[in-house]
């Protein structure tokens, strides 16, 4: 079941009628049995993994909190972590690591012929194992008690709006609201819909049509024109964004109508002005996921290393594993390094220099700059989801190599793609389907409100849910096409 697909509509609706009827302890219960089904949905026999995980940290979660002995603490700490990862390296990790071997020991003389597991990768597995790793660490360090109750911290794990694709909501914070009853307002049912029709609409009319434009050019050969290349690339930064944002809205929501606040994943990331800010808009769950757990700690661990060296480290270490987390491909390898030296330049380089060189005092000349700055960070964006998209380094470079040695601005304006049985400017086809997102999040970032619509009056309401609703009915893809961050 996907969140655009009927089969989930009528199960939703089920499960959303029985949570009303029921008490809060029920409620988690009907929850829990709920989730299972729906995980159990894409393959039963991976309920197992989830089950493993959930038994092994309530356990670990428990003698971690009861033990003096700071020693029986990081060893229950370290079963829990090790127990974790490689349930997440075997299925997710192993072949890359064993193919990659081979590679290297071929090119030096030796013979080797891995052993490779043919299985396929557990969907959603790197999003409860972040949520899960959470728990026994907050334990560790103190932030979080344990929950006795197991079928309420097996909720926390799998509960389904979140499974497949987060958002990673961590145990201090989500775990509270399944163990205390939650207060349904209108307000919190109003909003939760209108993040499921957003999302809906995003996925539908914008993403999955723009997929269409991207899945071709990254399909071909290795002959590429520089326009194309940069048509495709613009129509992949709005697909993403549209599809897991897409998702992440409409997990959001569903939880919302339920009582639950889940974290929010996307806000306005590309009103980012440098790299920076542009991480703390974007998958912001994960990125604070990194920072707490990964970064911080081993910024601190590297304690006896030089200021500049320690932060260059850190960070470069940090968003490799960061872009690894994605999949086991050097694609997300290089993606992932691609951003942690950006930030390491940032850092070190930029923010310095910008204080001093470049401070407009003049209200329409920090706008100004400001706008330089946001359609600067945009592009910067868009080289990244070329690497992030891209099947292979030599993609990577055939791409690139295109952008600067084989562009003609001309075939940004004559390049076309069909629509139906007609050609059209694919420039215009990409701001055909972009373009209310565009206008709406202007009017959010200037507004600084991400639920401006509520604050229209009701007539400019119902005429933009009667477009939206007109564009799903006629220009959105049928069939229930899956979210990208599913495979991850």
């Amino acid at each position: 079941m996907i969140f655009n697909s009927i089969h989930f509509a009528a199960f939703f609706v089920a499960v959303y009628i029985l949570y009303l009827l029921l008490n809060h302890r029920w409620q988690n219960r009907m929850l829990l049995a709920a989730s299972y089904v729906f995980y159990a949905s894409w393959d039963w026999r991976f309920l197992s993994l989830v089950l493993t995980s959930t038994i092994l940290d309530y356990f670990c979660g428990i003698k971690i909190d009861e033990s003096n002995d700071n020693k029986k603490k990081k060893l229950f700490l370290l079963f829990s972590v090790a127990g974790n990862l490689f349930i997440l390296g075997i299925f997710k990790y192993f072949n890359f690591f064993a193919y990659n071997l081979q590679a290297l020991l071929n090119l030096v003389g030796f013979s080797f012929e891995p052993q490779i597991f043919h299985i396929i990768l557990p969907i959603g597995i790197s999003y409860y194992t972040f949520k899960t790793l959470s728990y026994t660490i907050d334990i560790y360090w103190g932030r979080l008690k344990p929950t006795k109750n197991f079928l309420d911290y097996a909720l926390f794990l799998s509960f389904f709006p979140a499974l497949l694709s987060g958002p990673i909501d961590t145990a201090k914070k989500f775990l509270p609201q399944i163990l205390a009853p939650r207060h349904l307002t209108m307000d919190k049912f109003y909003e939760g819909c209108y993040l499921i029709f957003w999302g809906l609409f995003q996925k539908l009319f914008i993403a999955d049509n723009l997929a269409k434009i991207v899945d071709p050019v990254f399909a071909s050969g290795h002959v590429y024109k520089g326009a194309e290349v940069l048509l495709a690339m613009y129509a992949y930064l709005f697909q993403l964004y549209c599809d897991f944002g897409g998702y992440s809205s409409i997990a959001i929501g569903l939880g919302k109508i339920m009582g639950f606040d889940m974290m929010i994943n996307f806000n306005l990331p590309y009103f980012a002005v440098n790299i920076a800010d542009f991480w703390t808009r974007w998958h912001i769950s994960l990125s604070t996921w990194v920072r707490d757990y990964i970064y911080t700690p081993l910024f601190v661990s590297l304690g006896k290393l030089k200021g500049k060296t320690r932060l260059s480290l850190t960070m470069v270490v940090t968003f490799t594993l960061l872009g690894f987390w994605h999949a086991a491909a050097w694609n997300f390898i290089f993606y992932g390094v691609y951003h942690g030296i950006l930030l390491v330049i940032y850092y070190l380089l930029v923010q310095p220099s910008l204080r001093t060189l470049i401070n407009p005092q003049k209200k329409l000349f920090q706008s100004m700059w400001k706008v330089v700055r946001i359609v600067f960070m945009f592009h910067i964006t868009v080289v990244g989801f070329l690497i992030f998209r891209s099947q292979s380094a030599l993609q990577i470079y055939n791409m690139l190599y295109s952008l600067i040695f084989n562009f003609k601005i001309a075939d940004v304006v004559l390049n076309t793609s069909k629509v139906g049985d007609i050609k059209i400017s694919t420039a215009l086809i990409i701001m055909s389907f972009a373009f209310i997102l565009i206008a709406l999040e202007i009017v959010q970032y200037l507004k600084n409100n991400s639920l401006i619509v509520f604050r229209w009056n009701p007539a400019a309401r119902a005429i933009f849910y009667i477009v939206c609703i007109y564009l799903i009915l006629f220009f959105g893809v049928e069939g229930g096409k899956e979210f990208i961050y599913a495979q991850f």
